[in-house]
């Protein structure tokens, strides 16, 4: 049997520039705690440009596009205008994300069921400018079947019910939750998407989800950001490489 292909990490960068914003000027730069999460193992960067800029602004994409030497993951709502900035900046991956003004942060999955026809054209511009797309989804065999339908060629499979119930303690939930992750994970190969995950990420649920061999991307943001206030951007991000090493050489009884 061949050993499982390494797991991807893609650091999202996006709180860096939550703390920027907090106090107005140009400082902590996201694009810089971009360049050090590669440089201590990342495979990627993650940045979601909202409608409110919130956190990443519009210089800050152009600005990472054309610093980082690792593919950039542009996660952006099915809006023209944000089709508009995505063509522009011609990012390596665009994931097409639900987005209320009123949330904290990214709330379920996309509503590919319902919004079929609203996202394919979108998934189609996107790939005909050569950008690979990605639709952030609830791990459901019926969501899964919808993004292929839609057109795109990568699935993430929102986490944060999982995380959130192992965060709680809700042991009976938890595993409820992660059985449903490992399910749709095991269908994607059948379905020909490439499956990503993430969203409420540490390193203990990153180290047991590595192990689910279906799924060869994390992107992680909220954890590492708050980890690095304490131990630092480089360790954190070292440590996370590790964990998701460790849990995908388990799965292969190495």
């Amino acid at each position: 049997m061949p050993a499982p292909a390494k797991l991807r990490l893609g650091v999202n960068i996006d709180h860096v520039a939550t703390v920027r914003n907090a106090r107005g000027g140009a400082l902590p730069d996201p694009v810089r705690a971009a360049v050090m999460a590669i440089a201590a193992g990342a495979d990627g960067i993650t940045a979601h440009l909202r409608e409110d800029r919130r956190h990443i602004r519009d210089d800050d994409m152009a600005r990472l596009k054309a610093t980082i030497a690792k593919p950039l993951n542009f996660e952006m709502a099915a809006t023209d205008q944000m089709l508009d900035i995505a063509l522009r900046t011609k990012p390596h991956a665009s994931c097409l994300v639900p987005e209320k003004r009123t949330e904290r942060t990214t709330e379920g999955g996309l509503d590919v069921l319902g919004g079929h026809n609203h996202l394919k054209p979108y998934v189609s511009e996107l790939s005909r400018a050569g950008i690979r797309v990605s639709l952030f989804i609830e791990p459901s065999i019926e969501a899964l079947e919808a993004a292929r339908s839609i057109g795109a060629p990568v699935v993430e499979l929102h986490t944060g019910a999982w995380c959130h119930a192992v965060e709680t303690g809700d042991t009976s939930r938890a595993e409820q939750e992660f059985e449903r992750i490992r399910i749709a994970a095991a269908q994607t190969t059948r379905l020909g998407l490439e499956c990503h995950a993430g969203h409420g990420l540490d390193f203990a649920t990153a180290r047991r989800i590595a192990g689910l061999t279906d799924i060869i991307e994390l992107n992680i943001g909220h954890f590492l950001i708050g980890e690095a206030i304490f131990i630092g951007l480089d360790p954190a991000v070292r440590q996370m490489r590790a964990a998701m090493d460790d849990g995908r050489r388990s799965a292969s009884g190495a």
